[in-house]
This record gives structure tokens, sequence and C-alpha cells, in this order.
């Protein structure tokens, strides 16, 4: 049985909101409501304030909280599958306290 064309057109089609676990308080939030930390190709940590670098990507709340509990719980280590160095985690809270204000 087809669908009448004017049917089709009154039907209402919700658009899909993308959705991402922080990896510090492990809370399923909107993309949009998070950031990305990035392993990229050359092994550099860095934070993707657009969310559209290519590689592997974790993701947080926009709380220093957050970054703490990742660090922690080795959270951003396991989603980004490296070790990751003091001076790494250093300049993320350096970068995120200055998006935070």
């Amino acid at each position: 049985m087809k669908k009448h064309p004017e049917m089709q057109k009154n039907m209402k089609t919700k658009s899909k909101i993308p959705m991402r676990q922080c990896t510090g308080c492990r809370e399923m939030k909107s993309k949009k409501e998070m950031i990305r930390v990035l392993k990229t190709a050359e092994d550099e940590i860095v934070l993707d304030t657009t969310g559209k670098k290519n590689g592997r990507g974790a993701y947080l709340c926009f709380s220093g909280d957050c970054l703490e509990k990742a660090i922690k719980n080795h959270g951003l280590e396991r989603s980004l599958k490296a070790a990751i160095p003091d001076e790494v985690y250093e300049s993320l809270k350096k970068e995120l306290s200055a998006i935070e204000k």
C-alpha cells in the first residue's frame, strides 16, 4: 500500500541530534554541548573546538571537573588509545579554562 503524496508532506521529520558520552562524568549529552579532545595522525593531542578535524576523538563537558575526572579514571587515555603525558593534560587545562571564561 503506497502512501498518498499529500500525506507524506504533512508528516513531520525529526532531525536526529548526535549524542556523545563525556569521558569524565560518563553522561550522554548532545555533541554541541561538549568539546572534543583529538589525537591526530601525528600522535598529537589537541582540543578540537570545531569538532570536524581528522583523528580519533573523545568528548568532555565544558567543565574542569570533567577533565579532572577523565584524568583520574584514565578515560581520555582509554578513548584515544594512547598514553597521555602530564604536559598535555596541563595544556588541556589551560585551554579549557580559557574557553570557560
